[in-house]
């Protein structure tokens, strides 16, 4: 053997230390999809809460604010439409509103706030994902899943939104990740954990606890294998969890009917409306169709989930993937579904709802980005596959960001902004007002009042007052009840319609008239008109 064939052969033996270790190469990516996530949901940061979720966004702003304001007592959300309060209503566990509360005690109000904090758990959501993808599938698809995650326009919406339902995905991602690490490792401390990170998430939001459908599936994967210890440690946490979110939901229940305005929020529940009404309706298929293809999703997102579901993962014998855990994003698929039927209704005219789908649509949405940048042979770490990833990533993101997101971003409630900074310049501190938005029963222009108050018609109760009276006398006769209860300003904007699409200053002309008479006006401008009652 020659001298230089030994050099070759000692050289060939030694680790090559400028190539990264691929779980590296893992963080830095996961990282990187962070930064994106972050990145993409920016620009809508710092915007007054006047999108098209306006209404629940008001509402959610002020039981943050009342937190602050009225007491810190979490187990009683109070909002500022319904007459001097305190009113308050049955909602669900103010977490989300609690952490905004006390970043406005430690740093003075900013309406911000609240989008700030969504769009931190929707940031904890997409590492949530990424390592549940990466145990039960791998890291590709870690990759591709967080990718689709993050440019995905309905995750960005409602992560900069003003709403508890981010909060509630991601602690419901992390509980599930960590239950699933607890059945790879079976780590005694992880049950406790994960049942408690798991209560909190369903305790945001309720439909969270649809989920819980995972966990039972890993318990009943477990029993057939004959692995009871598995299931006895996962069982007591995990009944102690369902037992503190029906304690809480009843109280919350019980709150809502026992004090004004006597409001349960959500409605339109199978049980409800009874199970053929929503079969004649399609379970509001029509409905979920509109949003999904003009504001959450889009053609081509929906095209990619398509994709994903019709062609899943082949795991070769040699990657050992356990089919108990390669189920999961079907199993959570499947829970979201049972959520969305048992509650067609409300999730169709309140979207924010659909966020229970995200994580399992961005699997597949991932995995439908793999088959792209892996067609016709290329490999996913390759470079024809990275800069495949790239651009279609670039696409993607752009097409939400231009094309999708700015419709449900628009500033449609603007006016009732500028209204209710207005009434704040005019009113005296105990004030209260009575403000109608652009979208009737919307309390936006409340909030930006800084004042109690009502809407018109007067919100609370199970009755719709997102509908104008068919005649004057009725909401005259309520101003005047209104009036004796400390209502001093009326104002309505100029382009107030109720859900039939009916003006107010046409439908209404009759109280404007009655205004006229009894009131003075105080302030008149292109976008609002402000009486000032007597």
């Amino acid at each position: 053997m020659t001298a230089a064939e030994m050099e070759r052969m000692s050289s060939a033996s030694e680790p090559m230390t400028n190539v990264l270790p691929s779980a590296t190469v893992d963080r830095v990516v996961l990282f990187a999809l962070l930064a994106v996530t972050l990145c993409l949901r920016l620009p809508y940061l710092t915007q007054p809460l006047v999108d098209v979720f306006s209404w629940r966004e008001a509402s959610t702003a002020m039981i943050a604010e009342n937190y602050w304001q009225h007491g810190w007592n979490i187990f009683l959300p109070e909002v500022n439409w319904s007459g001097p309060g305190p009113s308050y209503q049955g909602r669900e566990f103010g977490l989300y509103a609690y952490i905004v509360a006390i970043l406005n005690a430690l740093f003075g109000w900013h309406d911000w706030f609240g989008r700030m904090v969504a769009t931190a758990f929707g940031m904890l959501t997409v590492f949530s994902l990424h390592r549940l993808v990466a145990l039960i599938w791998d890291e590709r698809h870690a990759h591709a899943a967080a990718l689709a995650y993050a440019v995905m326009p309905g995750t960005i919406i409602i992560e900069t939104s003003a709403l508890p339902d981010p909060a509630m995905l991601a602690l419901i991602t992390l509980g599930i990740w960590l239950y699933v690490r607890y059945w790879i490792t079976q780590r005694e401390g992880y049950p406790i954990l994960a049942a408690a990170i798991f209560t909190l998430g369903a305790l945001s939001k309720l439909p969270g606890l649809g989920v819980g459908l995972v966990v039972l599936w890993l318990m009943l994967v477990s029993l057939r294998r004959g692995d009871r210890t598995t299931v006895l440690r996962t069982l007591l946490p995990l009944a102690i969890g369902l037992g503190a979110i029906a304690g809480y939901y009843a109280w919350a229940i019980y709150l809502g009917r026992s004090t004004p305005p006597y409001h349960v929020a959500g409605s339109g529940y199978i049980w409800d409306h009874k199970f053929w009404t929503f079969v004649s309706e399609a379970f509001y298929a029509h409905k979920l169709w509109v949003i999904s293809v003009w504001g959450f999703y889009g053609y081509w997102f929906m095209g990619l989930i398509a994709l994903g579901l019709w062609v899943p993962p082949d795991f070769s014998k040699a990657e050992r993937r356990d089919p108990g855990l390669t189920g999961i994003p079907y199993v959570w698929l499947l829970a979201a579904i049972i959520v969305y039927l048992c509650a067609a209704k409300e999730i169709s005219n309140n979207p924010w709802n659909l966020h229970v789908f995200h994580v399992p649509l961005a699997i597949f949405a991932g995995r439908g980005l793999i088959l792209l940048v892996e067609l016709g042979g290329s490999a996913f770490a390759s470079l024809t596959g990275v800069v495949r990833l790239g651009v279609i990533g670039v696409i993607l993101a752009a097409l939400s960001q231009f094309q999708t997101v700015p419709r449900l971003k628009d500033p449609q409630a603007e006016e009732a902004r500028l209204m209710g900074q207005a009434l704040d310049r005019l009113a005296g501190p105990d004030d209260l007002v009575v403000a109608i938005s652009p979208q009737v029963g919307d309390p936006i222009a409340i909030y930006y009042s800084r004042r109690n108050g009502w809407t018109l018609p007067p919100g609370g109760g199970d009755e719709d007052w997102s509908i104008f009276a068919e005649d004057d006398a009725t909401p005259i006769a309520q101003l005047e009840k209104m009036k004796k209860q400390g209502a001093r300003w009326f104002g309505v904007t100029k382009v107030s319609k109720d859900r039939k699409g009916r003006p107010f200053l046409d439908h209404h002309a009759g109280v404007i008239a009655y205004l006229d008479q009894t009131a003075e006006r105080a302030l008149e401008t292109s976008d609002f008109l402000i009486f000032h009652l007597p």
